[in-house]
Order: C-alpha cells, then sequence, then structure tokens
C-alpha cells in the first residue's frame, strides 16, 4: 500500500517512521544480462550460468549489486508518493552495503524507512534507508542510505 505524502511539512511529520515495504519482485538472468551490458559488468559470477552454477560461492549466478540499488525508483513509489511539490530528484547516497548476494530467480523487495528532512532554499533535503531484503533470507541483500531532495 502506497503511503501518500502531502508536500514538505507532510515528510517532517514522518520523519522516524517506517514507510512500509514494496511488493516482491523476481530478478531474472535476463535483468541481470541487460544489465551487465549496459554497464560492461560482465563478471562471471553474474552472467555464467553454468559457471556461476560449478564455481560460485552462491550456488549460481547473483545480481549485481548496483542492479539491486538501481531497483529503488521501481519499487519506491510502490511505498510513498509525495503530492504537493513540483519535483523531486535523486540527490545521491551516503552509504550503501551489500551483505548478502540476491540470486537469479529470488523474490526482492524493498523497504523504506523516513530518517530526515532539511530545509534547503526552495525546499528540502531528504534521508531516507532502504533496505532491500530477497524472500526467505537472514541478512538484507542492501542497505543504502538515499538522499532525495524535494522543491515547492
Amino acid at each position: 500500500m502506497t503511503t501518500t505524502i502531502d508536500g514538505i511539512s507532510g515528510l517532517k511529520d514522518l520523519v522516524g517512521t517506517h514507510l512500509g515495504y514494496s511488493d516482491y519482485v523476481e530478478i531474472t538472468q535476463e535483468q541481470v544480462n541487460t544489465f551487465a551490458d549496459a554497464t560492461g559488468d560482465h563478471q562471471w559470477i553474474h552472467v555464467d550460468v553454468e559457471r556461476a552454477n560449478a564455481e560460485s560461492p552462491f550456488g549460481g549466478p547473483i545480481a549485481h549489486g548496483y542492479l539491486t540499488l538501481s531497483l529503488g525508483p521501481t519499487l519506491a513509489p510502490q511505498i510513498m508518493a509525495v503530492k504537493g511539490v513540483k519535483m523531486g530528484v535523486n540527490y545521491g547516497c551516503e552509504k550503501v552495503r551489500f551483505p548478502s548476494p540476491v540470486p537469479v530467480g529470488a523474490k526482492l523487495r524493498l523497504g523504506a524507512a523516513l530518517d530526515d528532512v532539511t530545509d534547503i532554499p526552495g525546499g528540502a533535503q531528504v534521508t531516507m534507508t532502504f533496505t532491500y531484503e530477497v524472500e526467505g533470507a537472514d541478512k538484507p541483500s542492501c542497505v543504502a542510505q538515499v538522499v532525495f531532495r524535494y522543491y515547492e
């Protein structure tokens, strides 16, 4: 369920709140291969299924860490929608970690917590923690402190 947030004041009201989770999405080998082509990262643990099945300590091919992180713009709108602003931009990340792999074929979801809202000229800088979880895994696959800017 999407949380609708009314402008910057609504963001400020939700500081310290976990906003929810996206649906699970399956990570496919086709996605991994397309990401490899887009980035030039063709490391065998991602794209060589036969070798990854035989040699990888992960038991098969895994998604790129940055592929996992890049799913934020797809999954976050399932969690939240900020209304009453002219625009929002991705401003970057403060800290990103990849504690466990995302096996190809796994189901992944995003959880989001609103950590901080700071006034800036014309708007606000918003820091959130995005936690990417593989269904049934003990540890998250990615934890990222992401920064957005919203303008009124």
